[in-house]
């Protein structure tokens, strides 16, 4: 399609922007052969927006701006499939795909052999070539409906080239391995829990109610299947592939073969090319080519008797630790790893294994010297399956973590609930990128532009070691650095500066406590009114308090009684950062009383509301249960609501809030 820059009116041009953009994205995520840069497929996707907001009346569905929709689900509702989405026998060595072949009832049948995507499966409809439906699969007759997520997904076309009146495809959904470690990597600075793998990632992301999260994992598809085409007919499976790939889907890549040796071949060849594939893979699927042949043959109550999914086996190979060392996350975590005697699995050479925790280490009771036999859990992370006791050097001891962090030598403690150990200083350098970043976060100290590609270089420049250091800054010092000019190094310099006069709770917040965040860092703020009151507190006094139980109260008073932290603080109050509670408690009404807020307020915030209710000495709680006293319900309160309303709880609306404030 020919690049236009003059038409006839607003119409023509947005016709046309459509039409252009939706074919580059489909050369750019199917085909993935691009012909314009991103700058310009942005500039272009930007005016047609512009075009769109001028024009609200001449918004499509089709159009490539409404991907990603603003509507906020309460739930996924349920869709029958027409056709079932039939799952596959398992097998797992070459006998059994030999014995499958041999009771196929037909003289020189072909099949295809294909990659099974570990992934999600799901069906898309379409209806005169546009795209109205898409479902997981669920039990295979019964799935949920998760159209605005799947619209998200840049390789799944809107429209199609040919309108049939009714098109239902079957595709895996699937998160890139590449998308899945840079999300990881964000979430590891972050701070946020990793996810498991691939698989997982996708599935949880595809089951977001929001669909603006969905989009931000960006999920992929591969399209193995043509489950109903009305007006079209075709004789071979095969077919079909090269039909949906005309229709611009991103097709299941696939092998036509006839002889038993050439189907193993191919999948030994899968396998061993596994790392090759974007997407991650646990098996290879040989189903029968021919269409009207797998009618004929039919299927058993579970499964269809012309197709068989081999599954892979996890590759296990051994090892020898060299070495087990210590890691400190950017949480404070410390993660032993194994130092191991490079060896190949899965397409790569892996010289280290996780050992998770001191538990795992002691169940397994791997020592330095062992000879281990490895594995890639889920296909993606090194472990450590067991260890080859008779290959156990003599001599070796039982490895303990050490009782101080490697990195800063502040103590560490073990987590009440749980089986990690943590870091407990507040200047331990290892955690430096994720301290800071959350101490100037929008939720703490509320600091305009430091954010982390910042804060990592004034780390690595060495401008701040603590959060104290920020208060020091200049812009001089802040310009020469990347995407920060003469103009956001002042803003930015003038953000710290107003943060200094932010209330006791930002800060609270931002020193980042354990299990002390920004709810209970108000609660604590307008308890104890000064920093040095609550440094002061004890365990017992801080347990009295609503809100903190034993655990919370415990990591305080640890953290308050850090040499590290005497010193942060003695440097914040040094730099005229405020440690005093601005606000006051109102008064005392809703002592003891606990509010949970639902559904569309118009009057207020949540965020608003919350203030109001703490401020009066009451509880915003996120969750109903027998210890809920009002539940505030604005338009369309979903299950919130409902369980009140089972549980006896006083509903009300927002006037009726607003007059307990009077």
């Amino acid at each position: 399609m020919e690049f236009r820059t003059e038409f006839a009116d607003y119409k023509d041009e947005l016709a046309f922007l459509r039409a252009y953009l939706t074919e580059q994205g489909y050369l750019y995520y199917v085909l993935d052969a691009p012909v314009i840069p991103d700058y310009e497929y942005d500039r272009l996707n930007r005016r047609l927006e512009e075009l769109e907001a001028e024009h609200p009346e001449e918004i499509t569905p089709d159009s490539p701006t409404q991907r990603v929709g603003g509507k906020l689900l309460s739930q996924f509702e349920e869709v029958r499939h027409e056709v079932p989405l039939e799952s596959l026998q398992d097998v797992f060595n070459d006998g059994e795909v030999c014995r499958f072949l041999e009771k196929i009832p037909l003289e020189h049948p072909a099949y295809s052999v294909e990659p099974k995507v570990d992934g999600l499966s799901v069906a898309l409809e379409y209806r005169d070539g546009v795209f109205v439906r898409g479902a997981t699969r669920g039990d295979g007759r019964v799935g949920e409906d998760v159209t605005e997520n799947l619209r998200t997904i840049r390789s799944i076309p809107m429209t199609l080239p040919e309108k049939l009146p009714r098109l239902i495809v079957r595709g895996e959904v699937y998160m890139a391995r590449s998308v899945f470690e840079e999300i990881n990597a964000r979430r590891e600075l972050e701070g946020r829990p990793l996810m498991a793998n691939p698989r997982n990632a996708a599935a949880g992301s595809l089951r977001q109610l929001d669909p603006k999260v969905a989009a931000q994992r960006r999920l992929d598809i591969a399209v193995f299947n043509l489950q109903l085409a009305e007006g079209r007919e075709f004789a071979t499976h095969t077919e079909t592939i090269d039909y949906l790939a005309s229709q611009h889907f991103k097709v299941i890549p696939h092998k036509r073969l006839s002889r038993p040796e050439d189907i193993l071949a191919e999948i030994a060849a899968l396998g061993d090319g596994r790392e090759s594939f974007p997407f991650d893979i646990d098996g290879a699927v040989i189903k029968l080519d021919d269409l009207h042949d797998r009618e004929r043959i039919g299927s058993t109550a579970k499964f269809p008797k012309w197709a068989i999914a081999y599954k892979y086996p996890p590759e296990v190979k051994p090892s020898v630790v060299k070495d087990i060392v210590v890691q400190v996350g950017r949480t404070g975590v410390l993660t032993p790893k194994a130092e191991l005697e490079p060896v190949r699995l899965a397409g790569t050479t892996v010289t280290f294994a996780t050992l998770h925790n001191q538990d795992y280490i002691t169940q397994k009771d791997i020592r330095v010297g062992d000879t281990v036999l490895v594995r890639k859990a889920g296909e993606i992370i090194p472990e450590i399956v067991e260890v080859v006791a008779d290959k156990r050097p003599a001599g070796t001891k039982p490895y303990t973590l050490p009782e101080t962090c490697p990195v800063c030598g502040a103590p560490v403690v073990r987590d009440e609930d749980g089986a990690a150990l943590r870091c407990t200083g507040a200047e331990c350098p290892a955690q430096l990128l994720q301290y800071l970043t959350h101490f100037a976060s929008r939720g703490a100290m509320d600091i305009d532009g430091l954010g982390p590609a910042v804060m990592q270089q004034l780390i690595d420049s060495g401008l701040v070691r603590t959060a104290a250091d920020l208060y020091s800054l200049t812009p001089k010092q802040l310009e020469p650095l990347e995407r920060m000019g003469k103009k956001s190094a002042q803003n930015a310099v003038d953000a710290i500066a107003r943060s200094r006069d932010n209330d006791l709770w930002r800060l609270i917040n931002a020193l980042g406590i354990r299990q002390t965040g920004e709810k209970a860092a108000k609660t604590l703020s307008l308890r104890f009114g000064t920093m040095d009151a609550l440094a002061a507190a004890s365990e017992e006094e801080l347990t009295a308090i609503d809100d903190v139980g034993p655990i919370t109260a415990q990591y305080i008073c640890r953290w308050m009684e850090s040499p590290q932290s005497k010193d942060l603080l003695a440097r914040l109050k040094a730099a005229g950062v405020n440690m005093t509670c601005k606000e006051e408690q109102l008064d005392s009404r809703f002592a003891g009383t606990t509010f949970v807020l639902t559904g569309a307020l118009e009057k207020f915030t949540r965020d608003e509301a919350g203030e109001m209710i703490e401020k009066r000495g009451g509880k915003a709680s996120g969750s109903v249960s027998k210890k809920t006293t009002y539940v505030v319900a604005g338009e369309n309160a979903g299950s919130k609501l409902q369980k009140a309303q089972e549980l006896g709880i006083p509903v009300l609306t927002e006037d009726e809030f607003l007059s307990l404030l009077q």
